[in-house]
């Protein structure tokens, strides 16, 4: 038997997430002890590697609890569908890069010395990017041009201590 906290170290998240899974009904809510304490067992263990699994896939909550409770379900279709969405998600970061690129060749664009991290952050957020589209932008740019990655952030006057920071999290994932 698991409590709250037991069961989530065990699966590498916070009580909270585990507490927030079970207020969705993601998980089901266990029996309590004596002393009114959640009580999880195996099968809840399980069922919370499998949510685990299905959210590192990039689903959604809702998919998820369609592919566990609905077993006989599509999961095919739920699955293919996630996967176009992250294909276009991908096509859409990759023009982002390019803009970007563009930018950064233009060589007015490089002479100044004005732009900064906090310049460039004010103007992604204004363009629409959340701070998850920032992190995936940064997570393709440091795949697919590394270089170029690290020729920006230096552009962008950002601290040696801080980059490197940057590029290990855009390589390990945020």
């Amino acid at each position: 038997m698991y409590t709250v906290t037991q069961l989530a170290r065990a699966c590498g998240i916070s009580r909270t997430a585990l507490l927030y899974y079970e207020s969705i009904g993601l998980m089901a809510a266990p029996p309590r002890s004596s002393g009114n304490y959640r009580r999880y067992g195996q099968k809840d263990l399980e069922r919370l590697k499998q949510v685990l699994s299905f959210r590192h896939a990039g689903l959604k909550l809702d998919d998820i609890r369609i592919l566990l409770d609905k077993p006989a379900g599509d999961a095919a279709a739920v699955l293919q569908r996630r996967l176009m969405e992250i294909d276009g998600e991908i096509a859409e970061l990759r023009q982002h890069q390019q803009s970007i690129l563009k930018l950064l060749k233009n060589k007015a664009m490089r002479r100044t010395k004005d732009m900064t991290k906090l310049k460039w952050v004010e103007i992604m957020q204004g363009s629409g990017f959340t701070d998850e589209q920032m992190n995936r932008w940064h997570m393709e740019f440091e795949r697919a041009a590394p270089a170029d990655h690290q020729e920006f952030l230096e552009y962008l006057q950002i601290g040696t201590a801080e980059i490197a920071q940057i590029r290990e999290k855009s390589r390990k994932g945020f």
